[in-house]
């Protein structure tokens, strides 16, 4: 007996346009997409804000509207808790802010104004908001009005390069997290991150070249390339590692590179990693840094082994509790001196640390307020690149 065919609705005809309609837009045809799609669904507009690069400000794609505070509107705050906030106005339009995301991923916002907001219709926002953000993230890589969008300065030469080859801020599953950021934004010379996920495993890498200039940058992505070549082949740490001592020292003799290149198990939780010249790693455990569990002696930078030692690179190995959180970060941040000329140091380092982290908020946000939290020491100057990355362990509950 045949089976019977059931009509789309509403809803799966909107998802149905979205989809083609998305795929074959020009990236700044989207804001005029989604609103075809807020008047099919009976709301007065749509309003598509992408957070900038410093993650400051929200700015809208709809030309002739203000920029909107991240840490000063109700807009920020659903992109800075991930929740949908509501606002009445005095005339009894609602404004519902819906966060914009990729994965785990912040974009932005959707601004969604309308006199009514019943489950249904939030629920075909929820449907917009997933197709836009898919759509943004497929078309930004090749858009330079996006790019633009998410910049308020120029950006100097090394930092454009860079950021050419760098992953989203941030990847993630029900698992394990990882996010970065890197500051100052603009002008970054020789700091790079990099995170990748497989079914079993988290790959997390820092990168600080010497110097600060477009030698520093080509050296970061020669590295940055070779730990993913040598990754991408199936090759252990001290492969990895061994393969960007190897092409460095070939294509870029007179350059070196401090690194960690690290790896989660997704399941039990192991962290495993080789330091190549850099600051050791920092665990948080609850609400405290556990100084010096993630120290080991200190390995020659990359670049440098292959010409003076060919002894394999040591893999060291630490296993993680439930809901720890390993930080990476760059000398730039514990080097740089601030306003009285003082070394900022580790200490200060670590206390802004435990401030950012004991609030309870998700891992993004909290690293987000760490490196504003270190800008605003610094006056919002750095001397040096300032590069965080946080990695989280959150595993399921045992039954």
């Amino acid at each position: 007996m045949p089976s019977e065919s059931v009509a789309p609705g509403p809803g799966e005809r909107l998802l149905e346009v979205l989809l083609a309609e998305a795929h074959a837009a020009a990236p700044m045809d989207l804001p005029w997409l989604v609103n075809r799609c807020a008047t099919a669904i009976g709301l007065d507009r749509i309003v598509v804000y992408l957070v900038d690069i410093e993650q400051r400000h929200l700015v809208p794609l709809s030309k002739g509207m203000p920029s909107l505070g991240v840490d000063s509107t109700t807009g920020g705050r659903a992109y800075r808790t991930l929740e949908l906030r509501i606002e009445e106005s005095e005339n009894g339009v609602l404004t519902a802010w819906l966060p914009l995301i990729d994965g785990a991923e912040r974009l932005g916002v959707l601004a969604i104004r309308t006199a009514v907001l019943d489950a249904e219709r939030l629920r075909r926002c929820r449907m917009i908001a997933s197709v836009l953000a898919m759509a943004i993230t497929s078309k930004r890589a090749y858009s330079d009005s996006l790019a633009r969008y998410a910049r308020t300065e120029p950006m100097q030469l090394p930092a454009e390069m860079l950021r050419a080859f760098l992953p989203p801020r941030t990847i993630g599953n029900d698992r394990a997290l990882s996010t970065a950021v890197l500051e100052p934004a603009y002008e970054i010379g020789g700091d790079a991150y990099d995170h990748s996920m497989t079914r079993s495993t988290l790959h997390v890498d820092i990168f600080d070249s010497m110097g600060h200039d477009l030698a520093a940058g080509l050296t970061t992505a020669v590295a940055l390339a070779g730990c993913r070549s040598a990754r991408r082949d199936g090759g252990d740490l001290a492969e990895v590692a061994y393969t960007v001592d190897k092409a460095l020292a070939r294509w870029l003799p007179e350059q070196f590179c401090t690194g960690i290149i690290s790896q989660l198990d997704l399941a039990g939780g192991l962290f495993r990693w080789c330091n190549c010249g850099h600051p050791p790693p920092l665990l948080i455990r609850g609400d405290r840094v556990l100084a010096g569990v993630l120290d080991r002696p200190p390995q020659p930078p990359m670049g440098l082994r292959a010409r003076f030692c060919e002894t394999a690179r040591t893999v060291h190995e630490e296993q993680l509790e439930p809901g720890d959180r390993v930080l990476l970060y760059t000398d730039g941040v514990v080097e740089s001196r601030i306003g009285d000329h003082t070394e900022f140091g580790l200490d200060r380092f670590t206390d802004s640390i435990i401030r950012a982290t004991a609030a309870g908020e998700l891992a993004p946000e909290a690293l987000r307020r760490l490196i504003h939290s270190i800008l605003d020491a610094h006056d919002n100057r750095l001397r040096d690149d300032a590069t965080l990355l946080l990695v989280e362990w959150r595993p399921p509950p045992a039954r």
